[in-house]
Formats: structure tokens, sequence, C-alpha cells
């Protein structure tokens, strides 16, 4: 191995008040930053001299031994030289903080999507729910804990030999068929459900057989065709059937993509051949023996997996042990010709990679891969530089996070189908804890989940920041798969179900309905032609108005009774003032002359809001009021002063509008001169 130049750390000045949050990043290789005494930091450097110990000999055991001056400072010991903090620490509150703020928001918005926000919560955020576990009955008191459950014994290794085995491992009378499909096991979005048609419903056993012809690694390490079919059968009938999401189909799928990215160009010749066998060995397994259900349901109706395994990924965990079980079986043991130090460097990687596919995890390894993302370095060619096995190891376990989230990233015709499995798997579950008299797990209650907005919730928290993280770290290599999740999920954005409209019944529901779509128009300039079409459609409601098509509220009665019940409130005290007034006066003609005088007024102050609405090129809004007089004597004089008023005052507003008949009692006359007015002026 060789050794890797130091690189002098810049400085990283704390351009925030957020605590541990730096401006710069510090990088450095082969360096130690000094970091002042400081107790909350104490910890993290014994953490990290610790790290360090495990990584110097996990190294030693996979390189063949190197010398002390190769090895690198983990990332954890990269201090900011001004605070003293570890700069990853503020990028991850960061975005914790974020993460958050946004699912407290979503889980206000609706009822599911407090469901989807509280399902993210769980499942990848490492919050488990505290509830009270049952205490363990007699039996599952008495059952032994020393025996891995789930294994069965099979025998698939009586009829196979390497000179009988089929072309692709299984049996099938769909060969052709299946050789089509298999076309595509180097590209991404196989689909993986034809497949399974076409190989007698083998699809692991198929997919893993091409696979290991495709990489000659039957022959590198040495593999027997026939040991290496009898496993790959027997693991897949440890895969539950009956489960309709985690079963072989899953696996297979899971398989195929870590395949895939195994080879994108910003990888070529990165990883070794062992390790390439153990990530493809890990996505095979990694759900071996799944019972449909998730760990906190497990650990909440006080299991034997959650008991064996101290309620710590217990799925992850049984998945290992049953994979590697498997391996005693009889003609199973597809490692029997590597050395006793390949078996535990294989079985470390497997390990870990298998325990990443916990969704608990999540976050700490979308932060891992950002970390290295922000220090990655490349060879001139654009290919990653991974010398070390900490490096390594930790693309490993995103690349197969990131095949097994990677259903948003497939064909939307694929992706959906996905979904429905993952969909009914969950409804199975909430159907038991609804049996059981448990709290159902967000998304899993039938009768008030939305699919449609978990999968969008699903890929902004979580699907597309690990795989735009993932598409930073091998750019440009993963940009179609990003361009797919987009367009996935703007897709199922656009089926979610629009929310009705409220009924009309209710005067306030109608009103506040109209009045948004109304204050919307209003924000529409209007153009030359724009004026015309509003001048159009003002007509058609007058016109509307007129017929009385219609037993609602015309539009503009909806848009401006709030607007204008002030101004009828302050006319009608204006009214029963003038009323009282003309009473107490000696005769008719000093009332008729105070009338015009005020007509005369509102006439001078409508021309003037005319004037402006044509200097300023805008819609203008003319609401007025009349009030039905009671009293009979005042009635003559009163009509006689008011029509010549209204028919003075009004006949401009209808110039190019047609006629409206006398208003009833009490109605509100709304009338719309179309110029093309400002939201201001309208106000």
């Amino acid at each position: 191995m060789g050794v890797v130049e130091a690189v002098e750390p810049s400085p990283s000045p704390c351009r925030s008040p957020i605590t541990g949050r730096c401006g710069g990043i510090g990088v450095g290789v082969g360096v130690s930053i000094g970091m002042p005494p400081s107790s909350s930091l104490s910890s993290l450097q014994s953490r990290a001299s610790a790290r360090l110990e495990l990584e110097a000999s996990a190294e030693d055991m996979l390189d063949g031994g190197s010398s002390g001056g190769e090895r690198r400072t983990p990332l954890v010991d990269l201090f900011c030289e001004t605070c003293s903090k570890p700069w990853l620490i503020g990028w991850w509150d960061q975005f914790k903080r974020m993460l958050n703020r946004e699912l407290s928001h979503l889980s206000e918005m609706s009822r599911s999507g407090n469901q989807v926000s509280e399902y993210i919560s769980t499942t990848f955020l490492d919050k488990q729910n505290e509830v009270e576990i049952p205490s363990p009955t007699l039996p599952d008191a008495e059952k032994p804990m020393c025996r891995i459950s789930g294994v069965k014994k099979l025998t698939h290794s009586s009829s196979l030999t390497n000179s009988t085995l089929p072309r692709f491992g299984v049996k099938t009378e769909h060969e052709e068929s299946l050789a089509k499909e298999l076309d595509d096991l180097n590209k991404w979005g196989l689909n993986i459900f034809h497949v399974a048609e076409f190989s007698n419903n083998r699809p692991l056993s198929c997919i893993m057989y091409a696979i290991f012809q495709e990489r000659d690694l039957f022959k590198t390490f040495q593999i027997p065709m026939d040991t290496f079919v009898t496993y790959v059968m027997t693991l897949e009938d440890h895969y539950h059937a009956n489960v309709a999401y985690h079963n072989s189909l899953h696996a297979a799928d899971v398989t195929q993509s870590t395949h895939v990215l195994l080879s994108t160009p910003a990888l070529d010749a990165v990883f070794t051949d062992l390790e390439i066998l153990a990530a493809l060995f890990a996505a095979a397994i990694h759900d071996v023996d799944h019972p449909g259900v998730s760990n906190q349901f497990l650990i909440n109706t006080n299991s034997e997996l959650a008991l064996m395994y101290n309620d710590e990924s217990v799925l992850e965990n049984h998945h290992l042990a049953v994979g590697f079980k498997l391996l005693h079986e009889e003609n199973c043991d597809i490692f029997q010709s590597l050395s006793k130090r390949q078996r535990q460097s294989l079985r470390k990687l497997v390990i870990d990679m298998v325990l990443a596919t916990d969704m608990s995890k999540h976050m700490s390894l979308l932060a891992d891969l950002k970390t290295m993302v922000e220090t990655k370095k490349v060879t001139s060619s654009g290919v990653l530089m991974l010398d070390h096995y900490t490096d390594r190891i930790q693309v490993l376990r995103n690349m197969v996070h990131c095949a097994d989230l990677s259903n948003p990233t497939k064909p939307l015709a694929v992706y959906r189908q996905w979904t429905e499995r993952i969909m009914e798997e969950f409804f199975r579950q909430g159907d038991k804890e609804r049996e059981r008299g448990m709290e159902i797990s967000p998304m899993c209650d039938k009768h008030t989940a939305s699919v449609e907005k978990s999968q969008v919730g699903f890929i902004d928290y979580i699907v597309h920041p690990l795989w735009e993280t993932w598409g930073d770290l091998v750019h440009p290599d993963a940009q179609d798969m990003l361009d797919t999740l987009e367009d996935n999920r703007d897709w199922y954005q656009s089926t979610i179900p629009q929310s009705p409209s409220p009924p009309c019944d209710d005067p306030r529901n109608a009103l506040e309905a109209c009045t948004d779509k109304f204050q919307f128009e209003l924000t529409l300039e209007d153009g030359g032609d724009g004026g015309d079409k509003g001048d159009q459609v003002g007509e058609e409601e007058e016109e509307e108005e007129e017929g009385g098509q219609s037993d609602k509220p015309s539009q503009n009665h909806l848009d401006h009774r709030e607007v204008c019940c002030y101004r009828e409130e302050e006319e009608e005290e204006e009214e029963e003032e003038e009323k009282s007034k003309r009473l107490k006066s000696e005769g008719e003609e000093g009332a008729k002359e105070e009338e015009k005088m005020e007509e005369g007024e509102e006439e001078e102050e409508a021309g003037a809001q005319e004037g402006r609405a044509g200097k300023h090129g805008r819609r203008r809004l003319q609401v007025q009021s009349v009030v039905v007089e009671e009293d009979e004597g005042h009635s003559e004089g009163h009509s006689e002063g008011h029509s010549e008023g209204h028919s003075e005052g009004h006949s401009e507003g209808h110039s190019e509008g047609s006629p409206v008949g006398p208003p009833e009692e009490g109605e509100v006359v709304v009338e719309e001169e179309l110029s093309s007015s400002s939201p201001a002026d309208d106000t």
C-alpha cells in the first residue's frame, strides 16, 4: 500500500453561532490536529483513539500489515482550529434540526401527514416507541435460546451435478424468455418480476448464478457450481413466500442492484474480489427468514428474537445468523476453498453491511457518506481513491443501503409494484396489532394511511437525500437514477387526492372559497387582450344575474360581500339620518335639493375614481347598495331624485354591458368596470 502524502488543514473560522458548526472544513490526512483541553471532547478523543486501533488491526488483517506511518487519522479526529469542535457535528446538527422541522410541519398538515412523519421518525431516526413490554409467558421463557430459529432441513443436492446444471442454475420451461430478461443483468432497472416469472419463481437463485458467472467468481474462489446452487436454493427457500415484500424477490432485486452499483465507473477497480464477493453475499442474505413485521413489533410483542438479540437490530442479526448457519448444511459451504483469514475477513465485511440495512441507522450512514463526499479524493481518471479498509467498508455499507432503498429510482411500473407490496405488508402488520389490542404502527392502518403521501414523504426525507449524496460521491454516474427518482416523486405527488371543496351551504365556506379565487384573479395584470376578456367575463356575469339562471348568488356578490359590508352599513346609517332630516324639514323640495347635492358629490367622487383607474390602466370595482324606503310619503320624492342620480351614475358602468333590471329589496348590486386595476386599488 502506497504512502498517502499529508495535507495541512486549512483554517476553519466559525461563522455560525451554532455550537460546533465551523465555517470551513479542515481536512488532513496523516495529521493529528491539536485540540485544547475540554471535558466535553475527551470522550470523542478516546473513541477516536480506540477506533484508530481497531482500524489498524483490521487493515493488518486485510492488507497483510502496514506501517503505522501509512495509516490516516480517522475523520472523527478532525477538529476546527478555531472552536475545537469536530466539524462533522455542525453539519449533522443542522441537518437534524432541518429534518425535525420539516417532519413537524408535515405532521401538522393532516392526519395522513402525521402518519408519514411518525413512520419516518420511528423507522429511520432510531427513535423507538416507549411501550410496556408484556411479561414472557412460561412456554416462551422455557424455549432454548442457544439455537437459531427458522433454519429448516432441506435437500437440493441429490439431483444436482456440474454436468446436469441448467443454463441459469434453475429448471425452467421459459429459458429463452429468461435469457432475454437477463440481457439487462448489468443495467439499472432490470424487471425482477419478469425474471421470477420465467425462472419458476426462483429469482434469487437465478440472479446469483448469473452474477457469479458474469464476474467469474466461481473460478476466482473455486466455488463448486453444484454446491453454489444447493446453497442459494436453500437460502431462497428460507425466504417466506407468503410475505408480500421482504421475500426472495426483494433479495434478488437488492443483489442485482448491488451488482450494478459495484460496476459504476467511479468505483472501477476500487474493491478487491473478496470485497465484491462479500457485498453480493450480504445482499443475498440481508432479509432471509423475514417474518413480515418490523423490529419494533418484535420488541413490543416480547418475541424470542427480540430477547435473543437484546432489542438491538433484531431482524438484521437474525438474517446474519441464518445466512451463515445455512453454510453448515450438507453441500452448502460455498466458501470451502477460502483460507481461514479470508473467511474471517469476509464474515466481518458481511456483518458490517447487513447490520447497515437496519433503517434506524439510516441517519448515521447518511452522515458518514456526506463526510466522505466532502473529503473525497479522486484520481486523474475520476476514480475514487479508497486506500484503507475503513473507507472501503463505509462505501460498501452505503452501497447496500442504497440498493435496499432503490425502489423509487427504478422505472415507474416496477416501483409501483414494490409500493403495493410494501403497503400490503404494512397493513398485515396493522391487522395483527389491531387483533392484539396494540397501538397500530405508523402507515400500518389500512383505514387511514395515504399511500401517495407516504411515498412522497419517503422520497423527500429519506430516499432523495441518500441518493443525492451517493450521486455526489460517484458523480456523474448516478444522474439517470436521480432523474428517475424525481420523475417518480412528481407522479405520486400528482396522484394525491385533492381535498373536496367545502359545501356552499355554509356562507362562510362559500365566501372563503370564492374570495381566494377572486384574489388570485385580481393579481393578473390585464393587457390589451386581457382587458377585453375581462369585459366579456363581466358582461357574462351581468347577463347571468339578469336571466336568473342560478339560484345561488353570483360570484361577484360572494367575492365582494365581505368587502362591501362595512360600506353598506355606513350608507344605511347615512340614509336613516337623511330620512329623519327630511321628516323634520318643512317641505319636500329642501329634501330633494339635499339629496341631489349628495348624489352630485357621489357622482363627482365616482368620476374621480374612474379617472384614477384610467390613469393607472387597471381594474376598478364599484359597489352600490339600494335601500327601499318604507315611508310612502317620502318614497315618491326619494325615488325621483334617486332615479336621476342612479341613471346618470350607473349608465356609464353598463355602457358596454347588457342592461340590468330593477334590483329587489335588500339586493346588493355589484358592478365591475374592466380597465386593469391593481390589487392595491381594489383593496
